[in-house]
């Protein structure tokens, strides 16, 4: 068996130009990113050169947990002892007890569980579960969005992902419209022939720009109205990321189809789940092999995702939550008022946060910086002037002050090099 620890870091580069993805390799390089991973444990993980790095982009929050959390890592090992994928046309006690288990922390609409094995897949069921009800085909959703790269759920975000490869669908089957433009929205589902809505609580990929005040409440009410299903995708704000098990709790909205991922998996066992309220389950009455997948609902990343709800959904979690929340937004406040000419906004829900520039690419200058001083954030895809700043949900003021101190001298850093240039 090949051994990866003889495999040096130049090579690791040169082999992923040549043979993983060159475009990607080429944009990181360009970007003054040299990264390749190697070990890593909770909030820190290390370049193959041994650089220590703090982590605050989580992979979107896959690593909510941390990076190989030891809970997470002898549950699948206790598991591996009985169980492997299993068999997905027969029943399961593990798919039996998680679907249990994610019904009773899901708004109580909701009913049914059906599991794939990423975000993009669990949206496509979402769409085919509405489209079902409906009998209709149009999917309205958000511009400069982002819920995936699979077959259908490409199409609902910006025509980057989809265009490239002829995905974005017939004339008028997605409609895209701005974020909190309630208006919008209404033009779009008012003519009463749209099957779903399909929103991330707050956009990731955007920035994170927070639903303005009873925007996301008078979606759901259009929706109703109009017979369209609301589909929350909660990939990157579920799991108490904002405070609540679910970014959707602080807005009064119970959707129709609930999307998680990411996290779930716990960053061990990949996993995700389509949770829906009884009628958009119904096909399953009709033909339970009309949708089916080989690892959606493996054995393993449901008893993985069993005991990532359990860590997840306590009341000392959710009190850490709210006072990293809390600390690490007070740090921010003091360091954005020291350079209000270069750092303009934070965007803010728990621990989802968006660092906002008031450069066109200052995001990235600021990834660059963070990088040099041992921090690892992303700039927004669809917005380089936000960065994507998202802490643990298990982080310790410790940490959290290490983290501070870093920022500072990062952003500090960025904002010399920025005036530079404009100079």
């Amino acid at each position: 068996m090949f051994n990866l620890k003889t495999l040096t870091k130049k090579e690791a580069l040169e082999k992923g130009t040549k043979w993983w993805n060159p475009g990607k390799a080429k944009q990181w390089h360009d970007d003054g990113i040299d990264l390749v991973i190697g070990k890593r444990e909770g909030y820190y993980f290390y370049d193959m050169d041994g650089k220590q790095l703090m982590d605050v982009h989580l992979n979107g929050g896959t690593y909510n947990l941390g990076h190989r959390n030891p809970e997470i890592i002898q549950t699948l090992i206790e598991a591996m002892k009985e169980f492997d994928v299993g068999n997905h046309h027969f029943p399961s006690a593990a798919r039996a007890q998680f679907a249990e288990d994610l019904a009773k922390v899901t708004p109580p609409n909701l009913k049914y569980s059906i599991f794939s094995s990423s975000g993009g897949d669990a949206i496509d069921v979402a769409i085919k579960c509405a489209r079902y009800v409906t009998k209709r085909k149009k999917i309205i959703s958000i511009k400069n969005g982002f819920h995936g790269h699979s077959g259908l759920a490409v199409a609902l975000g910006n025509a980057r992902y989809s265009k490239l490869f002829l995905s974005e669908g017939e004339p008028g089957e997605y409609v895209h419209v701005p974020f909190n433009d309630l208006d919008a929205m209404e033009q779009a589902i008012s003519r009463g022939d749209a099957a779903a809505v399909v929103i991330e609580t707050i956009p990731a990929t955007y920035g994170f720009p927070i639903p303005k005040d009873g925007y996301l409440a008078a979606v759901k009410e259009l929706c109703e109205r109009f017979g369209t299903l609301y589909v929350a995708d909660e990939v990157q704000t579920g799991l108490m990321r904002t405070g609540k098990m679910w970014g959707i709790e602080h807005y009064g909205v119970q959707p129709d189809i609930l999307v998680t991922s990411k996290g779930l998996s716990g960053g061990i066992y990949p996993v995700s789940a389509t949770i829906v309220n009884e009628e958009a389950g119904q096909w399953m009455l009709e033909d339970a092999s009309a949708h089916i997948s080989t690892f959606g609902g493996a054995e393993l990343g449901c008893i993985v995702g069993m005991k990532v709800l359990e860590m997840t959904n306590s009341e000392k979690v959710r009190e850490n939550v709210a006072f990293i929340s809390k600390y690490l937004r007070e740090g921010l406040d003091t360091i954005k008022d020291s350079q209000s000419n270069f750092f303009s906004e934070i965007r803010q829900k728990g621990v989802v946060m968006g660092l906002v520039f008031n450069h066109p690419e200052g995001a990235k200058y600021v990834m660059q910086s963070l990088y040099r001083h041992g921090v690892w954030a992303i700039y927004s895809m669809l917005d380089p002037r936000v960065l994507q700043f998202k802490p643990g949900i298990l982080c310790d003021k410790t940490f959290c002050d290490e983290l501070l101190t870093r920022v500072e001298t990062g952003i500090s850093e960025a904002a010399k090099k920025v005036e530079l240039h404009v100079n």
